[in-house]
């Protein structure tokens, strides 16, 4: 390929990364996937793909936009990622660089069988209460709220995250048992998280609706035949220049040398 053609910073981690990325390749242009940590991840086969790997703050997304030649960012992170958002944005408008984000559809649907919550301290406050059992699937980050209404209240609290160190860390950091810990990666069926629920006697669960490709109706239908209640972290209120479609992204990318088509 030649050397003109334009890059793309994929701001990835979801199980859309490789198939997003496949298609802005096979679009024609050089994509960049950027992951926070090095976890197994596919990241499409396209001979055009390459990756990195590390958290980005404001100033080191910058700097990538520059070493590359960066001609847009696509943010395709997780939907409750909402650190990387603003920071993509912030970076996408200070240096006058296309922002598209992909996201996933909502899977959730609202019943009276769920509790949605605000955020983390609002569903901490909504499942950790006394004599409960309450199972977190909600990743590593805001352990220590839970960590503290569980104690506070005096019920058991459970936790299913990622394994990778960083998630270790943070179990340990807020406070968990490692007992209390399954270390695991997803996809997870109804039949696992049932099992799971099964095992630890779970009456409450906590979830965000990160949409069907993220395992959210497995975990909802497996409560509901446990029986246990479940506690939905309602999705940030974020409708900047969001594409629900992968075709519809990839054909809004900027023409090679040009700016986003609108």
């Amino acid at each position: 390929m030649s050397g003109d053609i334009a890059h793309i910073l994929l701001l990835g981690g979801t199980s859309e990364t490789a198939p997003l990325a496949d298609k802005i390749a096979a679009a024609g242009y050089r994509v960049l996937v950027s992951t926070a940590t090095d976890a197994p991840l596919a990241t499409g086969s396209h001979a055009a793909i390459a990756r990195r790997c590390g958290p980005l703050d404001a100033a080191a997304m910058a700097a990538v936009l520059r070493q590359h030649g960066i001609a847009a960012i696509v943010d395709a992170t997780h939907p409750y990622a909402e650190q990387i958002h603003a920071t993509a944005r912030q970076v996408a408008a200070a240096s006058q660089c296309p922002y598209l984000r992909y996201q996933r559809r909502a899977a959730v649907v609202a019943s009276a069988a769920v509790d949605y919550a605000d955020d983390h301290r609002h569903a901490a406050s909504l499942a950790c209460r006394s004599g409960e059992r309450v199972l977190l699937t909600t990743g590593s980050r805001h352990l220590a709220e839970y960590v503290a209404a569980a104690r506070h209240h005096g019920c058991a609290l459970f936790a299913r995250v990622l394994n990778h160190p960083d998630s270790v860390a943070a179990c340990a950091a807020a406070g968990l048992k490692r007992n209390n810990c399954l270390f695991a990666r997803g996809p997870f069926s109804h039949a696992d998280n049932l099992a799971l629920l099964r095992r630890w006697r779970i009456t409450r669960l906590v979830t965000k609706d990160s949409g069907s490709a993220g395992g959210v109706a497995e975990k909802i239908s497996a409560a509901r035949q446990h029986g246990c209640g479940v506690v939905v972290l309602r999705r940030p209120d974020d409708n900047n220049n969001n594409y629900t479609s992968m075709d519809a992204l990839v054909a809004a990318l900027p023409p090679q040398g040009g700016k986003a088509k609108r």
